[in-house]
């Protein structure tokens, strides 16, 4: 029996048409008529009221195929902010379109959706195997990326002029853009609603291109996507930064270790860096909402902190602490509000309330946040965006479309374009996740890091 739940999420990946042309894959793996039941619980989802199961299409390859693939065309685009393995999952679709399916030629189009656009000038590039050879031992995107807003028809326009039959969008979640009725972000948070537009204005023409993305976003926060590439090496790399605060702290009387990591809604790499280095005694997420002073503040746990033990190790995502600082106007080229600065509020709040109970300190303030996100990724992340890769090539040539590759519970899925962006993922503070990091610091007793019963 379906629950309530189950029923109303659409998992069902829309196709191009019959797939008939035999695929020359020499694999016996196929991954036809293969369903993936999920465990949804609140780990995953907040929709998760109770748990419960849900069928997804898996990811691989199929018997049949929608696109002769050797006179296939392609095209990769890269938007929003950098984030380990971009560059990774690049050389993986394109390897995958050459050496398996013989694919003629994978276009780059530079500087994310503005590639697209004629006005801005920007020449796409070819991609051969020879091109992207190296390029995973590298940060960063070798097509370069953009923000702001650009219109679906105009891309369309380009794709249909290139005779592009797959588009490989590597992006974000979107929820917080695409407003617009006709206009969609290129930022990290942007891209899978501007893919979604594309894909309707490729459906409105009828026109026979498919549309496949791969999530990314170093906040860790695409609906339905438990963890997303890079997310690993950044909180690998976060955890350098926390001890160096940490040796900076311990080298001063009352030193304070100040780290602010990325974060702007989702507190997952704070989390995880301080749970990878026990030498932190306060996590601040922007779904815990703290307070300042009074019965359960941060400045009287601080102050007894180091009263007691000479320093401490604060660990702040960007996002947090905005109900403290005042409202910021407008967005940003990507859509997002702007925010307060948190580290500014902790720095001058610490100094004013230390300073007024005769409490030397000194504030070691470390923001790590462009290192993290420019790094190559780390042996597994690399694994994981070489599967993501091969498995969004596989998807396109069987002619699916309007869909991201995702992994759950260690199988790779196909999931609707609509259901990563409905939403964007944060942490639970009712999950085992920040029940460890309360039992790690020891932040239990600060006032809005525990639910309400």
């Amino acid at each position: 029996m379906t629950s309530p739940e189950a029923a109303a999420l659409q998992t069902e990946i829309r196709t191009l048409g019959p797939c008939k042309l035999d695929s020359a894959l020499p694999y016996r793996t196929w991954a036809d008529d293969k369903i993936v039941r999920i465990f949804v619980d609140e780990e995953l989802s907040d929709e998760a009221a109770t748990p419960f199961g849900v069928c997804l299409e898996a990811a691989g390859p199929r018997k049949k195929l929608y696109f002769d693939p050797t006179r296939a065309k392609c095209a990769i685009v890269t938007c929003g902010g950098l984030c380990p393995g971009i560059n990774d999952v690049i050389r993986a679709i394109v390897m995958e379109a050459f050496h398996a399916y013989h694919v003629p030629s994978v276009l780059g189009i530079p500087y994310g959706l503005e590639g697209f656009i004629p006005n801005y000038g920007h020449t796409p590039l070819e991609l051969t195997p020879a091109v992207v050879a190296d390029i995973h031992r590298f940060g960063g995107t070798m097509l370069g990326s953009s923000r702001g807003p650009q219109a679906p028809e105009e891309i369309v326009d380009t794709l249909e002029r290139s005779n592009v039959n797959a588009l490989f969008v590597i992006g974000g979640d979107g929820t917080s853009c695409g407003e617009h009725l006709r206009f969609y972000s290129c930022g990290g948070d942007g891209t899978m609603k501007a893919a979604q537009a594309i894909s309707a204005e490729v459906q409105t023409r009828g026109l026979r291109i498919a549309v496949i993305g791969i999530p990314k976003t170093i906040d860790n926060d695409i609906n339905f996507i438990p963890q997303s590439f890079g997310f690993e090496t950044a909180a690998f790399k976060a955890t350098e930064a926390i001890e160096c605060a940490h040796t900076e702290a311990c080298g001063v009387p009352n030193g304070i270790g100040l780290v602010k990591l990325m974060g702007r809604e989702s507190g997952f790499i704070a989390a995880r860096a301080a749970l990878a280095l026990k030498e932190v005694n306060f996590v601040l997420i922007p779904e815990a909402p703290f307070a300042l002073e009074g019965q359960g503040g941060l400045l009287p746990a601080l102050e007894e902190r180091l009263r007691r033990r000479g320093h401490a190790v604060i660990v702040a995502a960007e996002g947090a602490g905005q109900h403290l600082l005042d409202q910021q106007s407008g967005t940003d080229a990507s859509g997002n509000p702007v925010l307060g600065d948190v580290a500014t509020l902790l720095r001058g709040a610490m100094t004013k309330y230390l300073n007024a109970r005769g409490l030397e300190h000194s504030i070691k303030y470390i923001d790590p946040s462009y290192i993290i996100r420019s790094v190559p990724a780390n042996a597994n992340d690399k694994v994981y965006c070489g599967f993501l890769g091969q498995y969004a090539v596989h998807a396109a040539m069987a002619g699916r479309t309007d869909m991201v590759v995702g992994k759950i519970q260690d199988r790779y899925v196909h999931l609707p374009l609509e259901l990563v962006t409905r939403k964007r993922r944060k942490l639970n503070i009712y999950s085992d996740l920040w029940r460890a990091v309360l039992e790690s610091t020891g932040q239990g007793t600060l006032a809005g890091m525990l639910p309400p019963l």
